[in-house]
């Protein structure tokens, strides 16, 4: 797939329009059509600046990868999304058995505070996500490791 093709397919998933994206890149319409199109090829700053708006990365338009994402989380053990869906579910069932009829106390003071109740909701996240990374990174089995 050449760069114009690839731009444009992005462009598209993206749902911009030519103009959109051109107003962005400072020229007019009919320029950026012929980059889409192979007849010009664009400057560095300009590829840069299009990987951007696109959300891409420069080597992925340029058609050494394949991968349009950008990346940059290389960390095996990271949370995939069903994961994070999870610990959401998890923190909110947590959450609603704590607002139960039965006051809730903390140092033996009553957390009626919204902002008492945000810091706690916040410990609580942290705390669903720090387990569950830690059990991904110690129950994996070494073949899955990188």
């Amino acid at each position: 797939m050449s760069l114009g093709e690839r731009i444009r397919e992005r462009r598209k998933q993206l749902g911009f329009t030519q103009l959109e994206i051109a107003q962005q890149l400072n020229m007019g319409r009919s320029n950026f059509g012929h980059i889409e199109n192979g007849r010009v090829i664009p400057s560095s700053t300009d590829l840069d600046k299009l990987a951007d708006i696109l959300q891409t990365k420069p080597d992925y338009l340029l058609g050494k990868t394949d991968d349009p994402s950008l990346g940059g989380n290389d960390d095996p053990y990271a949370l995939t999304f069903k994961e994070e869906k999870d610990i959401a579910i998890r923190l909110q069932k947590m959450l609603d058995e704590l607002e139960s009829d039965v006051p809730l106390a903390y140092f033996g003071e009553p957390l009626d505070d919204d902002e008492d109740r945000e810091a706690l909701k916040a410990s609580l996240e942290n705390t669903l996500r720090l387990s569950k990374y830690m059990a991904k990174k110690k129950f994996t089995p070494n073949k899955y490791r990188k």
